[in-house]
């Protein structure tokens, strides 16, 4: 990995000498990233000054998640937790299926035992909405909980996310804090309830970020909530919680790992994205590829090569499920501060313009193509169109699923990865393209329209990319076998 590293103290260096040398007159010594015209005499003093700001171009990045606690058996301690917090309104957020199940009597049973005061909104949906997001909100406004419990998958932890923001700031409207262009973009400016995630399924790494993401149903697409303060305070990693997954949960969820893991360490570089914040609070959530994310997505992304399929294969695999729980929590690191690029960006719109698939295990009361499932699709034809930057990256990680690279030349590297990508995905069953959910040609202009808008995930591609490139990509990926 560390030949393949993009961000040396010396690139940096390099960046900030590009940003413009200091002016010399006494009255601006020192300061970076202003330019000007002035006549000085022998003494320095300036007879005609006219300074004028210019963007700095980025130079920092960030690394923010949440504080998590991993081991067989940590749900127990969640009452003891908000008893610490001296929490006296804990709202449980989960969804219908989970309600029945063993994870969430456990956090119900520890909350008993600790005396913590709490009810359970059991509404939460499965690939949440933004109908389904303003209903929680509405629940949590009118309980005024002082913090907030989380039990379930990616799904429901982005729910609740969302009900503790619109919470704080009652007077918000949804798309207040949504992502531009779809939404306003404001920037998340005071403290949260403290908010604990206890995630039931190995995939979004939802109780490590800043994101929530939902289907804006007025535009056909999905779209999100992305700041850091939104992050959990505590993500409890009980590797117990996640055994009742059913197969295609484990699968999707396992792919959203991948994907996770490939984009982050692929996307373009933090100090390649574009000027630098003008306050340091705008700075956004999903930065670029940087040394520490790389080091979390790169670890993951081994981790996950191995243990999926056996994860899918074989239900009793307990180390493996454990392994895809961690890969899980690392991969959310990464990207959560990385970010993600075009296989996410190209599932917002297949997954939100879905209007006739159902998939197997999952709820079968609304069309449903699950989040793992549509960012993988697309994969192989987003490698190939990626693979021309930073091919080492690329090639490492078809090595990673497998490939011989040992011949393999720079500019193929985006080749190979599509090659090992697909050879991966039809092992695991993975349906054959986006055809698999009905869409066809006639269909690719409605999905590039409803992917555009994704600016926070696109502009993180290593490649520019536009409505022709993405049509490309959704064409490349009507079928993978």
């Amino acid at each position: 990995m560390a030949s393949s590293i993009r961000h040396s103290a010396k690139s940096v260096t390099n960046l900030m000498r590009m940003v413009g040398s200091s002016c010399t007159c006494p009255a601006h010594s020192g300061r970076m990233g202003v330019t000007h015209r002035h006549t000085c005499n022998s003494k320095g003093s300036s007879k005609r000054h006219n300074t004028q700001e210019t963007p700095r171009p980025e130079y920092a990045f960030e690394m923010a998640t949440s504080t998590v606690r991993v081991g067989t058996g940590a749900t127990r301690e969640i009452g003891m937790d908000l008893a610490n917090l001296r929490a006296k309104r804990v709202m449980v957020f989960t969804d219908p299926n989970i309600f029945k199940l063993a994870p969430l009597k456990t956090v119900v049973e520890s909350l008993d035992r600790a005396n913590v005061p709490h009810i359970v909104y059991k509404d939460v949906r499965v690939e949440p909405s933004d109908v389904s997001f303003q209903q929680a909100i509405d629940a949590a406004r009118k309980y005024q909980p002082d913090a907030i419990v989380a039990v379930g998958g990616g799904s429901t932890i982005d729910t609740a996310k969302a009900a503790n923001l619109y919470t704080v700031f009652g007077d918000a409207q949804l798309l207040d804090f949504v992502n531009a262009p779809l939404g306003k973009g404001r920037a998340v400016d005071r403290p949260l309830l403290p908010l604990i995630a206890v995630p039931t399924t190995a995939g979004t790494g939802s109780e490590c970020t800043g994101s929530a993401i939902f289907d804006l149903k007025s535009k056909g697409a999905k779209t999100g909530i992305a700041d850091r303060a939104l992050k959990p305070l505590l993500g409890i990693i009980d590797p117990l919680n996640t055994r009742t997954m059913p197969q295609q949960v484990r699968l999707a969820s396992g792919l959203d790992v991948l994907c996770h893991a490939i984009e982050s360490y692929t996307a373009i570089p933090y100090h390649q994205r574009g000027p630098a914040p003008t306050n340091p609070l705008l700075r956004p959530a999903y930065q670029g590829s940087n040394p520490i994310s790389d080091i979390w997505s790169s670890r993951a992304l081994r981790m996950v090569a191995k243990a999926l399929p056996l994860s899918v294969a074989f239900a009793d695999d307990l180390q493996a499920h454990e392994e895809m729980t961690l890969a899980a929590a690392y991969a959310g690191i990464g990207f959560g501060n990385g970010g993600v690029h075009l296989m996410h960006g190209c599932s917002y719109g297949i997954s939100g313009l879905n209007k006739t698939y159902f998939h197997p295990e999952y709820p079968q009361d609304h069309p449903l193509c699950p989040h793992g499932i549509s960012v993988a699709v697309t994969s192989p034809a987003v490698a190939e169109f990626t693979g021309a930057l930073f091919p080492e990256r690329h090639l490492e990680i078809a090595e990673v699923l497998g490939a011989d690279i040992t011949r393999a030349r720079k500019e193929d590297a985006g080749a190979v990865l599509a090659d090992a990508l697909r050879k991966f995905l039809e092992r695991l069953g993975v349906p054959n393209g986006i055809a698999a959910f009905g869409y066809g040609h006639s269909d690719i202009g409605a999905l590039v329209e409803s992917i555009l808008p994704q600016h926070r995930v696109l502009k993180l591609s290593p490649r520019q990319v536009g409505a022709e490139q993405i049509a490309a990509i959704l064409e490349r990926s009507l079928k993978n076998y």
